[in-house]
């Protein structure tokens, strides 16, 4: 008979902690600071006109809920404001995927990307700034 240990890993796997973050189901006494990741846009879209903008947040779910009540959820919840070319508006994101843009003129853009709480205070952000090609033959 074979001793079998379904949970043995090897020493060089990384947990599913270590890849997707404590578990939203237990409470996190002192949670670091939330922190956003943005990717420049991807390459092969931008060329096509169309931008691709990957971001993921750390101490922080991105998700659909708002309001004061949720200030006091743990793991901490939030969305992301994007603001295109230093609109005097912005839409909010509460999916975490990749933000899609198109539409936008050939020449240079920026996007602000910023993490907010539930009650839309801004937490942080990151600035990218990137070049639609002409695409006119």
């Amino acid at each position: 008979m074979t001793d079998y240990t379904p949970f043995a890993t090897s020493a060089s796997a990384q947990s599913a902690r270590d890849i997707i973050g404590p578990s939203p189901l237990i409470e996190i006494k002192n949670e670091a600071p939330p922190k956003l990741i943005v990717d420049r846009p991807l390459p092969k879209p931008l060329a096509q006109g169309r931008v691709f903008i990957q971001y993921r947040a750390e101490n922080l779910r991105v998700l659909p809920v708002f309001g004061e009540g949720a200030l006091q959820v743990s793991p901490r919840i939030g969305h992301v404001h994007i603001t295109v070319d230093d609109a005097p508006w912005h839409f909010a994101d509460t999916s975490g995927q990749t933000i899609i843009l198109v539409g936008l003129e050939p020449g240079s853009h920026k996007v602000l990307i910023e993490l907010a709480d539930p009650t839309h205070k801004v937490i942080t952000s990151e600035k990218v700034t990137f070049t639609v090609p002409n695409l006119e033959r």
